[in-house]
């Protein structure tokens, strides 16, 4: 399943650089007739960065001389009106009454928002039977981008008025933020800036946002995720990854709009050329061969350690309670949806052939520059500067990541002491001078939110992995946190720490805020003592780390210019959770020893529940047990393409030529998970539902005849 991935790094800002090199595939390193492959003679593909194109520079004599056919302007807007932003997935509209199209993955969280007592929708799945059964999904919107500018000139011309890379990365975001609010004010949209091959080009979007968002279909959760943990990141595959929501006007009335996709009943065969809409949240095909190595000696793994412990301690919680699956099944989804993926790209770091084609890139971009006198003046000591940088921040990373207190593999009891010190901090300042949280009216707001109740049990072990974590990094050399072990293991030290705090208390944390703040700052709470006694060093090392990053910023800001100048568009940008079309072909590959075909069937899903006992993950539901005698098994369930995506291209729209729907982007298979790096199409494959097997699910299985409809002919039946 491709999410957005669940594991946060604090302070650990993602940056990009990169190259267009020479044309060989990439495939796993294994020995060739006669001994070894000579990695000095692995040259980096054409497509190595990927076919992530914007519509900002859509590749119209590339898609004509590749496919035939040359779409026009018509075509590039209708695919961009058309298709759909969620907070963490892509979308499209599907028929003219606002019908959106995602995954089921994408609308857990909204399932889990409108289950009413004594429902379990991710169970059972939903559908409304009439519009007036739809249900409004608190707190969900979808973007629709309907303005792009060119502000190239405007930011660079801010980054370079600064005199040091400090100055020049302050002065390029004072910039963004003035050109954002300019826009805001003047189209009433919601605007931002995005950034293009790593500051080569800069754009501002603008997105119409619509607010009433409403469930209208989701499978049992069994569908939605069929085969669980074990079947993801894989193909052949057998998943109904499907979800439909609609949008509403201000009216409260389905939205009108003639920007959708019509719906294709055949779908996608063989050696086709289809299209992925959507917004692929984040690539590194640009980072310079130092930041791919930092990246694989401390970012990966200190992720990948942090996500193999809470998939072990969040399975063995749900293990011993079952009946609290509900609310935490969709965590450990995430954690282990993350940690395959990690799994795979540190593989993909240690394949000699990938890292020599990147390698390659670098190589052959230095010499571009090197070989022009002004380039080289410009921009040819910009490798080396990034490398000690990558040095630097691996003294610190350690640390900093210890003083880090909010996300994956943070305890609550560290988050909430946190907190509160920074609270006291800012109440024992004048009110003018506090942060906008920490006064008037919201400060009572804050109050009131401030607290949430604490899963002791659950809480202890993250703790313990916490201590652990901060144990490898200090060592025996930091007198706090010695303190706070008291020379017990981290696992000891944890029971011990989880039963005397009163961070589990919502009485007690009430008196801190609504006494003296001093109260606070001189607790002898353990976990309040050791953030108070440790906020000077732990904002030193931040402020130096931020320091790092912020010049390396400068300097890949400028190293993307070079890029830019040397190569335009004729190479696509990292992604940035930003609209993009990847083009692609219809097909299967070589794996396992043999050959996946490129589409599936339902008698391929049966084939699962019956040869693994009906057990779990491979079970079924009731209603699929027994299928009506007209549901007709050989139709297409899932399909695979080369098409170029990742995190966050969940719930792209996988369309012909026609801008009809084929299918739906819902994953990758295994062997593309080192595409964060790098993109070839000889095995990753683009994982998707089928058009034909969702009509025929709806259809037979779901009796879903009103949505049936509406998908066939485009727009609400009478």
């Amino acid at each position: 399943m491709m999410k957005r991935t669940f594991a946060k790094l604090s302070f650990v800002v993602v940056l990009s650089l990169a190259v267009l090199g020479g044309c060989a595939t990439y495939q796993a390193a294994k020995p060739e007739l006669g001994g070894q492959i000579n990695l000095d003679t692995v040259k980096a593909g054409m497509f190595d960065t990927g076919r992530m194109w914007t519509f900002d520079y859509p590749p119209i004599d590339y898609f004509k001389t590749s496919y035939g056919f040359a779409p026009d302007e018509a075509w590039f807007e209708k695919a961009r009106l058309a298709a759909l932003r969620l907070p963490n997935c892509s979308a499209s509209f599907v028929s003219e009454d606002g019908l959106v199209f995602t995954n089921h993955h994408c609308a857990r969280g909204a399932l889990d928002r409108v289950n009413r007592e004594g429902e379990n929708l991710p169970e059972h799945g939903f559908f409304a039977s009439t519009l007036a059964e739809e249900r409004k999904v608190p707190r969900l919107y979808v973007d629709q981008l309907v303005l792009i500018e060119d502000v190239t000139d405007e930011v660079q011309k801010a980054f370079e008025s600064g005199r040091n890379d400090d100055e020049r990365v302050a002065n390029r975001n004072k910039a963004i933020e003035e050109i954002e609010k300019r826009y805001q004010d003047k189209t009433k949209l919601n605007c931002n800036v995005v950034s293009f091959y790593n500051g080569g080009k800069f754009s501002l979007y603008g997105f119409k946002r619509y607010n009433d968002v409403r469930l209208v279909f989701a499978p049992e959760l069994q569908l939605g995720f069929y085969g669980g943990d074990w079947d993801n990141f894989t193909y052949p595959r057998y998943d109904l990854d499907i979800s439909f929501f609609r949008v509403y006007d201000d009216n409260g009335q389905p939205l009108k709009s003639s920007n959708y996709f019509k719906w294709s009943a055949r779908g996608a065969t063989e050696g086709e050329a289809v299209f992925v809409i959507g917004n692929p949240g984040r690539t590194n095909r640009l980072f310079t061969y130092s930041q791919i190595e930092f990246q694989r000696d401390y970012a990966y793994p200190f992720v990948s350690n942090n996500l193999n412990n809470l998939v072990r301690i969040f399975s063995s919680y749900l293990a011993k309670h079952p009946d609290q699956k509900l609310q935490y099944q969709t965590q450990l989804f995430g954690y282990s949806n993350s940690q395959k993926l990690y799994v795979g790209r540190v593989k993909g770091l240690q394949d000699p052939i990938l890292m020599a084609k990147k390698r390659d890139f670098e190589k052959t971009f230095k010499k571009a520059v090197l070989d022009n006198p002004q380039l080289r003046q410009e921009y040819g000591h910009l490798w080396d500067e990034i490398a000690g940088l990558q040095i630097d921040k691996g003294k610190l990373f350690s640390e900093v990541q210890s003083y880090g207190y909010v996300g994956a593999g943070r305890s609550a009891y560290f988050g909430l002491a946190a907190r509160l010190v920074e609270f006291a901090n800012q109440l024992k300042l004048p009110e003018d001078q506090r942060g906008p949280v920490y006064k008037g009216k919201a400060l009572d707001s804050l109050k009131m939110r401030f607290y949430s109740a604490i899963n002791t049990e659950l809480e202890q072990e993250i703790l313990s992995l916490q201590l652990a974590n901060m144990k490898a990094a200090f060592g025996d050399r930091n007198p706090a946190f010695n303190k706070l072990l008291a020379g017990q293991t981290p696992a000891a030290s944890a029971a011990g720490l989880a039963r005397s705090t009163v961070m589990s208390s919502e009485d007690q944390v009430k008196q801190f805020l609504n006494g003296n703040p001093d109260n606070i700052l001189q607790s002898s709470d353990p976990f309040i003592a050791f953030v108070a006694s440790t906020s000077e060093r732990a904002s030193e090392v931040r402020d130096r780390y931020n320091e790092l990053v912020s010049r390396e910023q400068g300097k890949v800001q400028l190293l993307g210019r070079a890029l830019f100048g040397l190569y335009g568009t004729s190479i696509p940008p990292d992604a940035t959770f930003s609209l993009r079309i990847a083009d692609g072909v219809v097909r299967g590959y070589e794996y396992n020893g043999t050959l996946a075909p490129y589409f599936t069937t339902f008698y391929g899903m049966y084939d699962r529940h019956y040869a693994f006992n009906k057990k779990d993950p491979w079970d079924l539901p009731d209603r699929w047990r027994n299928p009506p005698p007209s549901f007709d098994m050989s139709t297409p369930l899932n399909f695979v393409s080369t098409n170029d995506i990742i995190g966050g291209n969940s719930g792209s729209p996988v369309v012909n030529k026609n801008l009809e729907i084929c299918g739906i982007a819902f994953d990758g298979n295994i062997e593309s998970l080192p595409n964060d790096l790098i993109s070839t199409d000889e095995y990753m494959r683009c994982v998707s539902v089928h058009s034909a097997g969702i009509l025929e699910a709806l259809d037979d299985i779901y009796k879903a005849e009103r949505l049936v409809n509406e998908l066939k002919t485009g727009r609400i039946s009478n």
